[in-house]
């Protein structure tokens, strides 16, 4: 590389993450931020091109969270990919890779309920108890050791960006919370790390998810009802007996409310699991 670019530096303790983020603060110079559990693709990759456009230097956390997983199997199976996630980030030329343990991100096992005002209590949240509580622990702690100005987090997990905008204002932590496009494969199936968990034939089952979303979208446009288009779309998906189906909704994207035909916005999303393998998605359908 013959850029001016300063290899990247890869971080592991607390405190000196908080070192480097209380230099650049002092500098000026905006720091953006893209928090990941790692096995990086280019749905990340994706966020950390706009962070980088945006901000002076870019910090990626690769950190397993162990508050936000409900199932210890599922904590144990994430994928952990450390090498091809630095390289990744070496041809970004992303400036800091953080790399923490569990013990500099957690030095006390103190655990806070958040009052997250309802928004975790639907779609996510029934079928995963504490999962948002553990996230936005996690992202608040990470926001104290890097000290961004601007967070990017992928539309994909569109109830954590919801939850995490609302947390992060209220809690007063002053950062700009950025919500970033979903990144999709050819066939319209979400990129996420848990795709390359599915067989051949389970990846060609899960772009019914995809399609279903765009499916309610065109209904939208051609005059059905809010009821009317997931109806008919939970009926589409209950047919193939290779998804099942744990819920479908069309919201409004600020409250998390089941949406109604007068929303002037309204957001569709979806959870469903193929191969033993959890997906989820969501589309703006109006």
């Amino acid at each position: 590389m013959h850029s001016a670019f300063i290899a990247m530096k890869i971080i592991t303790t607390a405190a000196e993450m908080m070192k480097f983020a209380t230099e650049h603060q002092n500098d000026g110079n905006s720091v953006g931020f893209v928090p990941t559990m790692g096995a990086l693709h280019d749905g990340h990759a994706s966020l950390n091109r706009i962070a980088k456009q945006q901000n002076a230097k870019v910090v990626v956390s690769v950190f397993v969270n162990p508050t936000q997983f409900n199932a210890t199997s599922d904590l144990q199976n994430y994928p952990r990919t450390f090498d091809s996630d630095r390289t990744l980030l070496e041809q970004e030329e992303v400036d800091v890779m953080f790399f923490p343990s569990i013990e500099e991100v957690y030095p006390n096992s103190n655990s806070i309920d958040y009052e997250m005002d309802g928004l975790d209590q639907v779609m996510e949240g029934p079928n995963r108890p504490g999962h948002f509580n553990g996230v936005v622990q996690v992202v608040t702690r990470l926001f104290e050791l890097v000290k961004p100005t601007n967070a990017y987090f992928g539309e994909k997990d569109f109830q954590q960006l919801a939850i995490i905008k609302h947390m992060s204002q209220k809690l007063g932590y002053g950062v700009n919370v950025v919500g970033c496009p979903t990144i999709r494969e050819s066939d319209g199936l979400a990129m996420s790390s848990r795709n390359a968990r599915l067989t051949v034939s389970g990846k060609q089952v899960s772009n019914l998810i995809s399609r279903s979303l765009f499916n309610m979208k065109n209904g939208l446009d051609n005059g059905l009802s809010v009821d009317q288009v997931v109806e008919q779309a939970k009926e589409h998906l209950h047919n193939n007996s290779s998804i099942e189906l744990e819920y479908l909704e069309l919201v409004n994207p600020k409250t998390l409310a089941h949406a109604s035909d007068k929303d002037a916005s309204i957001r569709a999303c979806i959870a469903a699991w193929v191969d033993g393998v959890r997906l989820i998605d969501n589309l703006r359908v109006k």
